[in-house]
C-alpha cells in the first residue's frame, strides 16, 4: 500500500513535452492571432508567442508547441520562419 502511495504522484505528474510542425502559411492574421498553414490545420497563439517580424502568406514556418497528452496542443512556444 505505500508503494501504491509512493508511485501516485510520479505517475500523475506528466511532463510537458514539445513538439514542432512545419508548413506554408496560407493566411495570417496578427491581429486576432491566427495563423493558417496549407494543409488547413489553424493555429492561434497569445501575446506571448514569440513570433517572427514580417510574417507573410507564402511564408514557410515552424511552429514550436507544448503537447498537452490526450487533450490536444498546449500554448504555442514560438513560430519561427523555417530553412528551405
Amino acid at each position: 500500500m505505500r508503494t501504491l502511495l509512493f508511485a501516485l504522484p510520479l505517475l500523475l505528474a506528466t511532463p510537458a513535452i514539445a513538439d514542432e510542425t512545419t508548413g506554408t502559411i496560407l493566411a495570417f492574421d496578427r491581429v486576432d492571432r491566427v495563423i493558417v498553414l496549407d494543409d488547413k490545420t489553424v493555429w492561434q497563439f497569445d501575446d506571448k508567442t514569440d513570433l517572427a517580424p514580417d510574417l507573410v502568406a507564402g511564408d514557410i514556418v515552424k511552429i514550436i508547441y507544448t503537447g498537452a497528452a490526450d487533450s490536444g496542443i498546449g500554448p504555442i512556444t514560438s513560430i519561427l520562419r523555417a530553412e528551405g
